[in-house]
């Protein structure tokens, strides 16, 4: 039984205080601790809806790895949330200072980081064979899908870096208005064709309908406040190094790392020589994914002409064939 305790100043300058808090909203304060009598003691698996969280498994499968297929996307779609969560924190301050961009872009680069490291746990964690045969349950969908990884790409840089390559330079000085008609151009389309006829797969034309407005409203909202434009704004002495080096980080973080953890992934389970075996949504990994090829850089500016001429080629020696 834990000790009664005795009503001292510091208890009834607390009971004051949410008295005023309460009488300011035109609220009893009474009628809340009579609430407060009958309410019952918090638990840690009401507070994070534990019950349901492990609920929200549904294997479509008998074969037992696609639990961990499951799992996985779903941890990753919620690391993706956070980094949303600090980037939205990041658009919507007026004004943005320094200070506060390096703490959310060094928060957003450890969740990538975490992601990054984990993914062994699918490419080492599942059985091959099963996985070759449970994929084919879940077409047409796929991870290209995800539509929080293309909102963090819109908050990350401006609108014309996440267009194809040869529309990026000539649209540096895009504007508001110009979005929609650049939208086709925007280089995951590209991705999400089919390999032999060239037209928009079922999972492209699946995304489209649900998400093109949203994220077009989403680039043309955040056109001043996207982290390149904020920091392209930052007066040059607030553009530290340490805040360089926070967003180059990110550049490889999100446009390097984490693509290439898919490529590694699909190399070791998708591709089979003669043939390669193609992705669950059409989509066209081999030239989709490694970075070399995209060239998807979010701050151009930070970077050498030697690094952006080889940009993504040494992870791709050394963690995919083994080189260096």
């Amino acid at each position: 039984m834990g000790e009664r305790q005795e009503f001292g100043d510091d208890i009834l300058r607390k009971v004051e205080a949410l008295s005023d808090k309460y009488a300011a909203m035109g609220q009893d304060l009474s009628a809340y601790l009579d609430g407060l009598l009958f309410a019952d003691y918090l638990t840690y698996w009401d507070y994070i809806n534990l019950d349901t969280l492990l609920s929200l498994q549904h294997p479509i499968t008998p074969f037992p790895d696609e639990s961990i297929f499951i799992v996985y996307h779903q941890i990753t779609e919620l690391y993706f949330k956070l980094a949303l969560h600090e980037l939205e924190q990041v658009n919507t301050a007026a004004p943005a200072d320094a200070a506060s961009i390096l703490k959310r872009v060094s928060r957003v680069n450890r969740y990538f980081e975490a992601l990054t490291h984990s993914f062994e746990i699918m490419v080492d964690g599942m059985d091959q064979d099963q996985f070759l045969k449970f994929r084919m349950s879940l077409l047409p969908a796929s991870g290209f899908q995800s539509a929080q990884y293309r909102k963090i790409e819109i908050r990350s840089t401006t609108f014309n870096r996440l267009l194809n390559e040869d529309h990026r330079d000539p649209n540096e000085n895009y504007q508001p208005g110009n979005i929609e008609s650049l939208y086709p151009h925007i280089y995951w389309k590209a991705g999400a064709v089919e390999l032999a006829s060239g037209k928009k797969t079922l999972t492209l034309r699946q995304f489209e309908v649900k998400y093109d407005h949203d994220l077009l409203e989403l680039a043309e909202n955040t056109f001043e406040v996207n982290l390149r434009s904020l920091w392209q704004a930052l007066p040059a002495a607030e553009q530290t190094d340490e805040l360089k080096q926070a967003l180059r980080w990110l550049d490889v973080n999100v446009n390097i790392n984490w693509p290439l953890s898919h490529y590694k992934s699909a190399v070791r389970y998708l591709q089979r020589s003669p043939e390669d075996i193609a992705a669950t949504g059409g989509t066209n990994w081999q030239k989709y994914l490694p970075p070399r090829f995209q060239k998807r850089i979010f701050y151009p500016e930070l970077w050498s002409a030697d690094e952006l001429n080889e940009w993504g080629k040494g992870w791709v020696e050394k963690e995919v064939f083994g080189r260096g």
